[in-house]
């Protein structure tokens, strides 16, 4: 499988995927650290850059099996200004889909917050999904959360899987099992699953899951425990960042925690920046970008599955 990623960030979508020997082609991303991670990582593949920009880009119809990106969240976030499609951020959605008509790939894989369901009354959503089946693609999509695949992170994300023809029961096999269309949740994460490297943060100390305001921790040295899982990383969390409790002390999450939350493995965004180590706050930011490697590792494993049947 040959895939095309956009908005590429860190590269979740590579990291999870190798296992299954699948080729990265290119990747789009424009800012300047993130870039610089993938360079390290990827030297030989090229950065395309503006995603809006994509109709320059030296790559024709059929060159990918499969285009893969999570368009910026920030306009249809609870968190944000709620912009929607109006904000320029949000039209990169569209631009996702004007590259899907341009490669013609077999699958589509795209990723957003949760909030893009009721963006504009979910008319922004309606809409993205209405150019993708306009352009030839069945879709199915389903909201993932990364605790249920082996991660200590509570992170909901909207998945849209798509499938280049009439047959819309490719997309739901990928992201619904069997079981789940019975009314029996299909277990995940289990067994199996859990290819990523990902660890319970403070475990080892008997630390406990906590979220940080000032003047206010939602769980104070000494108490029990309030949590198994951390809540959502993100790209800047400010005060809301989430902390370990211990029953001697409170500290923060360090670079390669959050790392570890995401499914990555240590130290993958520990690159020379500038002539030094990165700051904490580069590596925050991007890992706060980011897909979670387990959850899309899961969705490659069910797009071979399909792709078999």
């Amino acid at each position: 499988m040959k895939y095309l990623s956009v908005c590429s960030g860190i590269e979740a979508a590579s990291v999870a995927w190798k296992p299954l020997g699948w080729e990265a082609v290119a990747f789009s991303e424009i800012e300047p650290f993130q870039s610089a991670v993938l360079k390290h990582h990827f030297p030989h593949i090229p950065n395309y850059g503006d995603l809006t920009q994509y109709e320059q880009w030296p790559i024709e119809a059929g060159s990918a099996d499969l285009l893969v990106g999570g368009t910026p969240c920030q306009s249809f976030s609870i968190l944000g200004d709620r912009g929607g499609m109006d904000d320029l951020r949000g039209q990169l959605a569209f631009a996702f889909g004007g590259l899907a008509g341009k490669l013609k790939p077999r699958w589509i894989v795209w990723e957003n917050v949760v909030g893009v369901l009721s963006s504009n009354d979910g008319l922004d959503f309606l809409a993205f999904q209405d150019s993708l089946v306009k352009l030839g693609y069945s879709l199915a999509y389903r909201v993932l959360d990364s605790s249920g695949f082996g991660t200590s992170q509570k992170r909901r994300r909207v998945f849209v899987v798509g499938h280049l023809g009439t047959d819309w029961r490719r997309p739901t096999a990928v992201l619904l099992e069997r079981g789940s269309l019975f009314g029996n949740p299909a277990t995940r994460g289990g067994e199996g699953e859990g290819d990523a490297v990902v660890a319970t943060v403070g475990a080892g100390e008997g630390g406990a899951a906590v979220s940080f305001q000032p003047g206010n921790l939602r769980r104070k040295a000494g108490a029990g425990p309030s949590t198994t899982h951390f809540p959502t990383l993100l790209s800047n969390s400010g005060d809301q960042c989430p902390h370990v409790a211990t029953d001697k002390f409170i500290r923060s999450l360090t670079s390669r925690e959050w790392e570890r939350l995401q499914g990555f493995p240590d130290d993958w965004t520990n690159v020379i920046w500038k002539g030094k180590e990165p700051s904490f706050s580069l590596r925050q930011q991007a890992l706060g970008n980011s897909m979670c490697v387990p959850v899309m590792a899961w969705i490659g494993k069910r797009i071979n599955y399909v792709d078999g049947i």
